[in-house]
C-alpha cells in the first residue's frame, strides 16, 4: 500500500457533476469575456488547461492563466510527467509542475497511463507522444512507485487517464482494467476515464460492437476510483483503417451513449469536453458542455425522485 498523502486544498471528489471545456488558445478572449450572469444550462464550472503551456513564472501566459483561474475552477492536465516511463518520473518536469500547482491551487489534476521519459547518451529524452504500456506486473509495480512518488511531491492525488492505441502488445499479462484498477488501489490515485479513448480502441481492435465493448470495460471499474469523465470527437474513417483520437470534431453519437451509460451507473461525475483540432466557436464548445449537463442533470432528478418515493 502506498504511503498517505498530504492534505491537500482540494479534493477531486468536490467536483461531482461539474462540466468544463479544454480551453485553447483562440478561445481565451471569449471564455474571460463570459458574464457572471450566464444561463445555468450554458454555465462552465471548469476549465482544463495543458499544463505544460504554462510552466513560465512570468509573461504573457502566466498573466492569461491568473486572470482564467479567477473567473474559472482549473484542472491541469498533463502529457510529460511519464508515469509509466521505467527512467522514472522526470524531476525537471516534476518541480515545474508542482510550481504551477502551488500558482493556480488546481481542483483536478491527471496525466496519462503511458510512458514518455527514457535516458540516451546520459540524457533525459522525451517521446513527445502518449505511448501504451505492456499491462504486466512489472510494469504496474513501476508506474505504482511513480505514481506514488508524483503524488507525495505533489501533494495532491493524480487522475490517470487510460490511453488509446493502434497495436496491442503480446506479453500482456493483465487487462487493462485490472491493470487500471490495481494501480488505483495501490497508488491511492484516482481514474479519469476517457470515453472517447475506449471507443477508439475497441474499434481499433476490431470488437464487433465497439459500444457494448467500452460499455463491458466501464462495468469492471469501480465507481469509487473514477474522478473524472473525457468526452470528444475524432475524424471518421472507412473500415477496416485505423481511427485517430485526433479529437477533432463534436463528441460522437457513440460516446454521448456511452457518456448517459457511464453516469446511469457511477452517478455524476467531473466531465470534461475535449476539443484540441479544428476548433469550433466557443458557443459550440459550451453547447456541447450543455449536452453533458443534461445527462447529470436527468441522473440527479432521477435520484431525487427515488429518495422522496
Amino acid at each position: 500500500m502506498s504511503r498517505s498523502m498530504a492534505t491537500t486544498d482540494h479534493n477531486p471528489r468536490e467536483a461531482l457533476g461539474w462540466v468544463g471545456v479544454g480551453l485553447r488558445h483562440p478561445h481565451y478572449r471569449d471564455a474571460l469575456s463570459e458574464t457572471s450572469d450566464v444561463n445555468i444550462d450554458t454555465r462552465i464550472d471548469f476549465v482544463e488547461v495543458h499544463a505544460e503551456n504554462f510552466f513560465a513564472a512570468g509573461g504573457m501566459s502566466a498573466a492569461i492563466l491568473q486572470e482564467v483561474s479567477e473567473r474559472y475552477a482549473l484542472s491541469l492536465h498533463s502529457t510529460s510527467l511519464g508515469l509509466g516511463s521505467a527512467a522514472g518520473v522526470n524531476d525537471a518536469y516534476l518541480s515545474k509542475l508542482n510550481a504551477l500547482i502551488e500558482r493556480t491551487n488546481p481542483v483536478l489534476i491527471s496525466d496519462h497511463a503511458c510512458f514518455t521519459w527514457s535516458h540516451f547518451d546520459g540524457h533525459s529524452v522525451h517521446a513527445g507522444d502518449l505511448l501504451p504500456l505492456e499491462y504486466t506486473r512489472q510494469n504496474l509495480q513501476l508506474m505504482v512507485d511513480n505514481v506514488d512518488r508524483a503524488q507525495q511531491c505533489l501533494g495532491r492525488r493524480i487522475l490517470v487517464e487510460n490511453v488509446s492505441a493502434y497495436l496491442e502488445f503480446e506479453r500482456t499479462s493483465l487487462s487493462e482494467t485490472e491493470f487500471l484498477v490495481e494501480l488505483a488501489e495501490r497508488s491511492q490515485c484516482g481514474l479519469l476515464v476517457d470515453l472517447n479513448n475506449l471507443l477508439v480502441n475497441a474499434h481499433n481492435f476490431s470488437a464487433v460492437d465497439p459500444l457494448n465493448a467500452a460499455k463491458q470495460w466501464l462495468e469492471k471499474i469501480p465507481s469509487c476510483l473514477i474522478g473524472e469523465f473525457h468526452l470528444a470527437g475524432y475524424a471518421p474513417v472507412q473500415a477496416p483503417d485505423l481511427i485517430i483520437d485526433d479529437h477533432s470534431r463534436a463528441v460522437s453519437e457513440a460516446c454521448w451513449q456511452l457518456y448517459e451509460y457511464a453516469i446511469w451507473r457511477n452517478g455524476p461525475m467531473a466531465t470534461l469536453i475535449e476539443w484540441d483540432n479544428d476548433l469550433p466557436s466557443w458557443n459550440e464548445l459550451v453547447a456541447e458542455a450543455a449536452k453533458a449537463r443534461r445527462i447529470i442533470d436527468a441522473k440527479q432528478n432521477s435520484l431525487e425522485v427515488t429518495t422522496h418515493v
